[in-house]
């Protein structure tokens, strides 16, 4: 699949994301600054980039650098953390 504009949701760091119905968890665990806020250089609540969707993973890449890789979290149904 090539790359789509994807709009990743950092609000309480980088952990997981959705598209199309699947469900992804950020390979390495979550990414944040220890605070539950997204790491320094991340926007918040939202980071701006493209998305590639491999069989099982889903890479994240953006104008400033970031590479985060995600894997498929097979048959789940929503998020495994809820932001508060």
């Amino acid at each position: 699949m090539d790359a789509v504009p994807f709009a990743l949701y950092t609000h309480c760091g980088v952990h997981e994301l959705a598209f199309r119905g699947n469900y992804y968890v950020r390979a390495g665990g979550p990414l944040d600054d220890g605070q539950g806020n997204p790491p320094a250089g991340w926007d918040n609540p939202y980071q701006r980039g493209a998305l590639t969707i491999y069989t099982a993973r889903a890479v994240f890449t953006d104008m400033r650098g970031h590479r985060e890789t995600f894997t498929l979290r097979r048959g789940a149904t929503a998020f495994e953390t809820v932001c508060s």
